[in-house]
């Protein structure tokens, strides 16, 4: 089996099937199997394209909020703390870094995996910059933001003067 075989969107089209053979819900099936696969090679959507999921907001992460702390947790796998970057400023908490590709160049090869340059950003409010803690384990990046004893006023109503 080629590698070509394993991706999706290279295998080669059916012909049509002979006429004495004509089954209606064959044929909508692979029109809607090429309707399809025309969208995903055309768009990149994550919604739609699997393939291109990893290039939107990477890496994924899950926030959790108590009354004392504000936990960031990043799905990093196959790096370490060396390969990231954690900085907070003006209320704006950003992760960044790169993976770099593990194959050594020889051979033809198929991968889904994402390498590269990242950065996600994430507005945080009412924090204690100053005290943010960060964690690396196991591939998963923790980022602990405790909360501001006095926070700030969320939501200020502006009087509208009538001429």
């Amino acid at each position: 089996m080629a590698i070509r075989d394993l991706i999706p969107w290279s295998k080669p089209q059916q012909l049509a099937p002979a006429r004495d053979s004509f089954d209606p819900f064959l044929t909508l099936h692979r029109e809607m199997n090429r309707l399809f696969d025309d969208v995903f090679r055309g768009f990149g959507s994550p919604a739609l394209a699997p393939s291109m999921e990893g290039r939107f907001a990477w890496p994924k992460v899950e926030l959790s909020e108590t009354d004392k702390a504000l936990t960031v947790s990043a799905d990093l796998p196959g790096m370490t703390e060396k390969d990231v970057q954690v900085e907070i400023a003006n209320g704006v908490l950003t992760i960044r870094g790169e993976k770099k590709a593990e194959r050594n160049g020889e051979g033809r090869y198929f991968s889904e995996r994402y390498y590269g340059a990242f950065e996600r950003q994430i507005p945080v409010d009412d924090v204690l910059e100053d005290r943010a803690e960060a964690s690396f384990k196991n591939g998963v990046l923790t980022i602990s933001l405790p909360k501001s004893d006095n926070p700030r006023e969320g939501v200020r109503r502006i009087a509208i003067n009538t001429q």
